[in-house]
């Protein structure tokens, strides 16, 4: 895998991506962690075509600065780049924008695992 790839995913704010809705506080605007959530499904997706038979990506870091509100109803965007690719981790650089500009920057860093073997490690706490 190379740096460079990109992705662009869109949505809507609705009701359930605020942070009223979500328990991080008690406005009726974009949450931050609605946005940390568009970023890394943006980074993975991304990354999903050039991927192994059997991997996935996991989340493991993210450095993420939230800067401007979003109210209900506005349009956002989050744009991600890979920028570092070091073995089986992947470092994203991870831009959010509404429809007046930049609201959210930062870097967001993933890692390549064998998807069964992840599964099964994680289900093991269970016993």
């Amino acid at each position: 895998m190379e740096t460079g790839i990109k992705n662009v995913i869109e949505l809507t704010v609705t009701h359930d991506k605020t942070a009223a809705a979500v328990g991080s506080g008690t406005l009726e605007v974009f949450a931050t962690p609605a946005m940390i959530a568009l970023i890394e499904e943006t980074a993975w997706k991304s990354v999903t075509p050039y991927l192994e038979k059997g991997q996935a990506t996991v989340g493991t870091r993210l450095d993420i600065s939230h800067i401007a509100p979003t109210p209900l109803g506005m349009a956002v965007r989050c744009e991600t780049e890979l920028s570092e690719v070091d073995g089986r981790c992947l470092k994203f650089k991870a831009n959010v924008y509404d429809e007046k500009g930049l609201i959210g920057t930062g870097v967001h860093e993933r890692f390549i695992v064998d998807a069964e073997k992840f599964q099964a490690k994680a289900n093991g706490k269970k016993m």
